[in-house]
């Protein structure tokens, strides 16, 4: 007892002398943080810019189409498809790193054991008769030690890993919604390729009407060949607009199929179907929930949270490294005397790590990582004006696509009006086959306007809804920004 009060009362002495001299050692001034930017309020899309409705997106927001193939395809793709494997296994890699940074805190506590045979030197530290014999050494022993941690080192490098996990897991929720979003958009541009592709063929099959009226009309000498080099001219347009068609869906299939990482009767039984679009909607306001709601947004937080944790574990380098050390064991020199009372060899003691000089080493990772931080923390900045303008830009989109949808209808409708008028006036033989032809192919060129529109409020609709977040909500209620706001404004 008295051997281990003697330690202890001089490591406590010792400490104190280089806690001491630890306050002559000062952690160089963050000179260069940045100031702090309200990311609420910048988060906000113009208020001209609105959607019948002030909603989210939900968590499986195509459901919403009411298509079941759409629906097949997708949770086919988010578990086969090979790019949600890599970013799982970067998320185990992570959690790897999280346990490893976490083993290295606390006691370590181990037992080490030995039998050696030795001759020691005659002329050596050891007189006659020890030296110039061979002897053995025995030992068992249990030894514990203790990283103290009192600046945090530790801490602040396991927060660090677990910021590094929380991104990695942003990032598969962004890679999931990505390819839910990329499926929905290849699956409805290919059904509207097809669908263009049949109104352009029924298109061409009133054309051929024409050609044949016209050949008619030449052989009764009632036409000119001008007339009908003119109407062949315009089939043969069709024809080759429907080959157009039918090799772009080819392509567009093939790249479904890649998204869904389908063999190649993934898509045989694919129905020709037209899609419906779904309810627009846009939430009046953004701010926070925008931040929340965007996994893309979260990683870049979550990457700032890990390098404030890289920072505070460099500026913790400045500070005493403290590891208290303690071992119980058994020493001899032979077998049969080592569990003998005399042989045990205790140990307690401290060991302390004081930075004094380093040529400028520590104050130059503390640089690199402060830099490090404020362009991750500049980085999220303008991530978050990027997402605000996506969202704006799709909304914009949408609103006016709305809008020209509502004009364009008046005009299907007076087609069709104008055809059902041909029709009756041909029954009651005021207007010839002719007349009636030329007001159906009105009335499908209308048509082909209208699936252009279409296809473009679908595109749009998805690529909205992925830059609201796709559904996504952050496990954490927390705003976003809390750390780096903190962070800018210590």
């Amino acid at each position: 007892m008295r051997h281990t009060s003697f330690i202890l009362k001089h490591s406590f002495t010792a400490g104190a002398v280089l806690a001491l001299l630890a306050g002559c050692i000062s952690v160089p001034a963050d000179s260069k943080r940045a100031a702090p930017i309200d990311l609420a309020a910048k988060a906000q899309h113009a208020p001209g810019i609105a959607l019948p409705q002030d909603a989210w997106p939900a968590e499986q927001w195509w459901l919403t189409y009411g298509d079941p193939q759409l629906n097949t395809l997708v949770q086919q793709a988010l578990h086969d498809n090979p790019g949600l494997a890599v970013v799982q296994a970067r998320v185990a890699s992570a959690q790897a790193i999280v346990t490893a940074e976490r083993a290295d805190e606390g006691a370590q506590v181990g037992l080490s054991t030995g039998l050696n045979r030795q001759r020691y030197s005659s002329n050596g530290f050891f007189p006659p008769p020890i030296g110039g014999n061979y002897f053995n050494d025995a030992n068992v022993q249990l030894r514990a030690s203790w990283d103290v941690d009192w600046w945090g080192k530790h801490r602040s490098l396991v927060a660090s890993a677990l910021g590094e996990e929380n991104a990695r897991k942003a990032e598969a929720a962004q890679a999931a919604q990505a390819i839910a979003a990329s499926v929905a958009q290849s699956y409805f541009r290919l059904q509207m390729l097809w669908a263009r592709q049949d109104n352009v063929n029924a298109l061409a099959s009133v054309q051929r009407e024409l050609v044949a009226g016209r050949k008619a009309r030449i052989a009764h000498g009632l036409a000119s060949a001008d007339m009908l080099q003119s109407a062949e001219l315009d089939l043969g347009t069709m024809e080759e607009q429907s080959a157009r068609f039918a090799t772009q869906a080819v392509r567009e299939r093939e790249v479904l199929r890649a998204l869904i990482g389908g063999d190649t009767q993934a898509l045989a039984n694919l129905a020709r179907v037209k899609p419906a679009p779904g309810a627009n909607a846009l939430p009046r306001e953004l701010g926070m929930e925008l931040l929340a709601r965007r996994p893309d947004l979260q990683a870049a937080r979550w990457r700032v949270e890990a390098q404030l944790g890289r920072v505070a574990a460099s500026e913790a380098a400045f500070r005493p490294d403290i590891n208290l050390v303690g071992a119980l064991g058994l020493d001899a020199v032979s077998l049969g005397k080592l569990l003998r009372w005399p042989s045990r060899t205790p140990l307690l003691g401290a060991t302390l790590d004081l930075p004094l000089f380093d040529s400028g080493r520590l104050k130059a990772q503390l640089g690199v990582a402060r830099g490090s931080r404020e362009e991750l923390v500049a980085e999220y900045n303008e991530a978050v004006l990027a997402a605000v303008r996506e969202v704006a830009q799709e909304g914009a989109t949408l609103q006016g696509l709305d809008q020209e949808a509502q004009t364009h209808r008046q005009a299907v409708e007076s087609s069709r009006k104008l055809l059902d008028s041909a029709e009756a006036r041909m029954k009651r033989g005021l207007l010839e086959r002719a007349g009636v032809l030329q007001a159906k192919m009105t009335l499908l060129r209308q048509q082909d306007t209208d699936l252009q529109l279409l296809d473009a409020r679908l595109q749009t609709q998805v690529a909205l809804v992925k830059a609201l977040g796709g559904g996504y909500r952050a496990p954490a209620p927390a705003a976003a920004t809390t750390a780096i706001a903190s962070n800018n404004t210590k």
